[in-house]
C-alpha cells in the first residue's frame, strides 16, 4: 500500500495503519472524557472559589473538545478499518478525516495552556481534589500532545514527496521509461535515498572515527539498504504484515507435508560414527568460539554466578604474565576467556581485542586436551562489527588450486585478510607451531566470526593442508559456489534450528521481498487484523490462520514462484531480481546479485518434538547433515534471532553430545524436499 499522502508529502504510514493507534487514542480519550465528566458533576453550581468561573468554562469546553476528538477518532478508525492493503478505495477519505483531526489540535494546545495557567495561578482556595484533576487533565493533554508529536517525527519520511510517481513499466513501456523523464526520476530518487540511509548511518555511527574507511562503508551500505525496498511501494506495517502471513504460510507447508515426500535414505550418507565425531569436535570448538565474545558473553550465559567469578579477576594487572593487545584494559575479556575454556595463562600465544571496521578480536591457544592450535574468532558485538556485516558486497578471493570464479563476502574477507596477515606475517602461527610442532590447526569462529573462521581456513589450506575448521551459525551469503565447494574438505558449519542468520543473503533477502508482495497481495484482510491474529499467532501459538488467499498448500512454491496480478500494484519501477512480472522468470534466475553460498558441509541441528512447548520442558535435539540448498529461502519464527545464540548453539551440542543414544540413532530415510540426512 502506498504512504498516505497529506500535508503536501507522502508519508512513512498508510491509510489503514491508524486502525490500532487510533483504538488506542480513543480508549484513553474516553476514559479522559468521563472523569471529566464525573468532575463537572460533582462541581456543578458549586464553583465559587477565586477563578470558578474560569474552571467551569475550562470544563464544559474540554468535555466538547474530548467528544468532537472522540467522533473523529471513532470515524478515522472505521474509515481505516475498511479495505485491503492492496485496496484503498474504501479509505479515500482518510486525508479529510486527518486533516480534521489535526485541525482539532489547535484548541487543544490552547485549553492544555489555559488549564496549566489556571493551576499555576488561581486555583488558590479551591478543593484540593479539584486542582488536582485539572492538573492532571492539563498532564494528560501534554502528554497526548508530544506523544502525537513524537508519532509524527516517527513516520516522517525523508524522501517522501506529493509527487505521483512515474507510470508503470507496462503502461509506458520499458524502453519509454528508460529514455524518458520516468528514468531520471528513479535515479534521483535513488540518490536521495543513499544519501539519506548514509547520513543515518553517520548518526547511529557519531562515535566511531569518520576516516575514509568508515566513509566507504557507510556508503556501500546505504546503497544496498536503500536499494532494497526502493522497487516496491510499501511501509513498514505492510512488511510486518506479510512476514506473519508468511510465517503461517510456512507453518501451514510443514503440517501438511505429504508423506510420501521421505525418500530412502542415501548409501553415501556419513555413518553414524563420523557424525559422533564430529559432533564432539563441535561441541568442544564451541566453547572457544563462545569464549571469544569476552565478558559480556559469559555474564549473558552466567547471570547468578559470572560476575562473582569476574570481580576477583577484574582489574588484576596481568601484565607480568601476559600481553593482551588492545580493548581490555581492566583485563575482563581476557578473565572470561580463561574461565569459559579452563585454560592457563600460558596456554595463550596471542590475545587480540582490538576492534576496528574490518578487523575483529581474535585469540591463538594451545588446547592439549585435541592436541590443537585453536585459532577463535570473535562474533559480532560492537557498531564496527555491524558495519563490517553489513559490507556484503562481493570481493574477488582468488585460491590456488580453485578453479571456478572464486569471490566472498567483503566485510568478512577482508576481516580474514586482516587475521592472516597477523598470524603469518607477524609469525604469531610460527611461534606455536614451534611450541607444539606436532598439534593440528583448527579455526572456530560464530556468526561474524564463524564466516571469518572459514575465510581464514580458505586461506591458510594450501600452507596447512590438515587445518580444520568449525563455523558456527555462518552467514549465508559467504562464498562463491567454487569456494563452498572446495571448503567441504575442511569446513563444517553448524546450524541450529531456524536461525536465520544462515539464511541471510542478497538473494535470500530478494525472495524474501518477492515473498511477501505475493502474500500481502493475495490476502483479502485489512491490515489490524492480519497483525492481531498475526501477534496471537506468535505469542500463543495454535493452528496457523487459513487466510482466504489464492494459494494451496500443494502448489505453494509454484505459486510463490509465478507473478500476481495484484504484486504489480506494489511495484514502483522494475527491480533487479524482477526482470518482467509479466513472465516466469523468478529471482532465482533473474538477480543481478552474484550467488553466495554456506561454507563446507552443514551440520543442522534441530530440536526433536513439537515446535511449541511449555517453558519447563525438556528439550532433545537430533542432528542431520544438510546441503546449501536448505537455506536458500528465509524461515519466519519467533526463534530466528535465538537459534543464532551462542549459548544456544553450545547448548544444543552439549544435549547431542550427552543423549548420543537418544539423539544419533541411526536413520533409514532422509527429507528429500529439505534436502537433509538425517542421522
Amino acid at each position: 500500500m502506498p504512504g498516505m499522502v497529506a500535508f503536501g508529502r507522502r508519508w512513512g504510514i498508510a491509510s489503514d495503519d491508524l486502525v490500532l493507534p487510533g483504538a488506542f487514542e480513543l480508549f484513553l480519550r474516553v476514559i479522559w472524557w468521563i472523569g471529566t465528566l464525573i468532575l463537572y458533576s460533582l462541581h456543578k453550581g458549586s464553583f465559587d472559589c477565586p477563578g470558578g468561573g474560569v474552571l467551569h468554562g475550562y470544563l464544559v469546553v474540554l468535555l466538547v473538545l474530548l467528544a468532537l476528538v472522540i467522533l473523529s477518532l471513532c470515524a478515522i478508525i472505521y474509515v481505516s478499518a475498511q479495505g485491503t492493503i492492496t485496496n484503498p478505495g474504501p479509505r479515500r477519505s482518510i486525508p479529510v478525516l486527518v486533516y480534521l483531526r489535526a485541525l482539532l489540535y489547535l484548541p487543544e494546545i490552547v485549553w492544555a495552556c489555559l488549564g496549566a495557567i489556571w493551576a499555576s495561578a488561581d486555583s488558590q482556595g479551591c478543593d484540593p481534589a479539584t486542582v488536582g484533576a485539572v492538573i492532571a487533565a492539563v498532564v494528560a493533554s501534554w502528554i497526548l500532545l508530544l506523544s502525537t508529536g513524537l508519532g509524527v517525527v516517527f513516520v516522517f519520511d525523508p524522501l517522501g514527496d506529493s509527487r505521483p510517481r512515474p507510470p508503470a513499466p507496462e503502461q509506458l513501456g520499458v524502453r519509454d521509461l528508460e529514455s524518458s523523464e520516468g528514468s531520471q526520476f528513479l535515479s534521483t530518487a535513488r540518490s536521495v535515498a543513499t544519501q539519506v540511509w548514509e547520513s543515518r548511518l553517520r548518526l547511529l555511527c557519531c562515535c566511531l572515527p569518520q576516516d575514509e574507511s568508515h566513509r566507504a562503508a557507510f556508503s556501500s551500505i546505504a546503497q544496498l539498504v536503500s536499494g532494497f525496498f526502493s522497487d516496491t511501494d510499501l511501509v513498514p506495517s505492510d512488511i510486518a504484515a506479510g512476514l506473519a502471513l508468511l510465517h503461517q504460510e510456512q507453518d501451514k507447508m510443514a503440517h501438511h507435508r505429504d508423506p510420501d515426500d521421505i525418500l530412502a535414505h542415501s548409501p553415501s550418507s556419513p555413518i553414524e560414527a563420523e557424525l559422533e565425531v564430529e559432533l564432539g569436535q563441535a561441541a568442544h570448538c564451541m566453547q572457544f568460539a563462545a569464549a571469544a565474545y569476552g565478558w559480556p558473553m559469559y555474564i549473558y550465559s552466567n547471570p547468578l554466578t559470572g560476575p562473582c567469578k569476574l570481580s576477583g579477576d577484574c582489574c588484576r594487572s596481568q601484565a607480568a604474565e601476559y600481553d593482551i593487545v588492545g580493548g581490555d584494559h581492566l583485563g575482563c575479556h581476557f578473565s572470561s576467556v580463561l574461565l569459559s575454556t579452563g585454560l592457563g595463562y600460558r596456554d595463550f600465544i596471542y590475545v587480540s581485542f582490538h576492534n576496528q571496521i574490518y578487523e575483529i578480536p581474535f585469540f591463538v591457544a594451545l588446547d592439549h586436551k585435541r592436541e590443537a592450535i585453536l585459532v577463535a574468532v570473535r562474533g559480532t558485538l560492537s557498531l564496527k562489527d555491524v558495519l563490517t556485516d553489513l559490507s556484503a558486497d562481493c570481493e574477488n578471493l582468488p585460491v590456488d588450486g580453485v578453479s571456478g570464479t572464486c569471490y566472498a563476502h567483503k566485510g568478512m574477507s577482508q576481516a580474514a585478510r586482516y587475521i592472516y596477515r597477523k598470524l603469518v606475517n607477524d609469525g604469531i602461527l610460527n611461534q606455536a607451531f614451534a611450541i607444539a610442532p606436532e598439534y593440528k590447526l583448527v579455526i572456530t569462529g560464530h556468526s561474524l566470526g564463524g564466516g571469518t573462521a572459514s575465510l581464514l581456513a580458505v586461506l591458510l589450506r594450501h600452507s596447512f593442508p590438515n587445518l580444520q575448521c568449525y563455523a558456527f551459525s555462518p552467514p549465508g551469503g559467504l562464498l562463491s559456489k567454487a569456494l563452498a565447494d572446495y571448503s567441504k574438505d575442511f569446513v563444517v558449519s553448524v546450524v541450529l534450528g531456524k536461525d536465520l542468520v544462515p539464511r541471510l543473503s542478497i538473494p535470500n533477502m530478494e525472495d524474501l521481498k518477492r515473498r511477501i508482495l505475493k502474500m500481502v497481495s493475495n490476502c483479502n484482510k485489512p491490515k489490524y487484523r492480519i497483525l492481531l491474529q498475526g501477534c496471537w499467532y506468535e505469542v500463543f501459538g495454535g493452528e496457523p490462520d487459513d487466510s482466504p488467499t489464492e494459494l494451496e498448500h500443494q502448489r505453494l512454491e509454484e505459486e510463490l514462484s509465478q507473478p500476481l496480478l495484484g504484486e504489480e500494484s506494489l511495484l514502483v519501477r522494475h527491480s533487479s531480481s524482477y526482470q518482467s512480472l509479466a513472465s516466469d522468470d523468478s529471482p532465482a534466475h533473474a538477480a543481478t546479485h552474484l550467488p553466495l553460498f554456506l561454507p563446507g558441509r552443514v551440520l543442522y541441528l534441530t530440536e526433536d518434538g513439537p515446535s511449541r512447548r511449555s517453558c519447563f520442558a525438556q528439550v532433545r535435539y537430533r542432528a542431520e547433515w544438510s546441503s546449501e540448498a536448505a537455506f536458500r529461502s528465509v524461515l519466519i519464527s519467533p526463534r530466528m534471532m535465538a537459534d543464532h545464540m551462542p549459548d544456544a548453539v553450545l547448548r544444543a551440542l552439549r544435549s547431542l553430545t550427552a543423549d548420543r543414544p537418544f539423539n544419533l540413532c541411526p536413520s533409514s530415510s532422509s527429507l528429500g524436499n529439505n534436502h537433509h540426512t538425517v542421522i
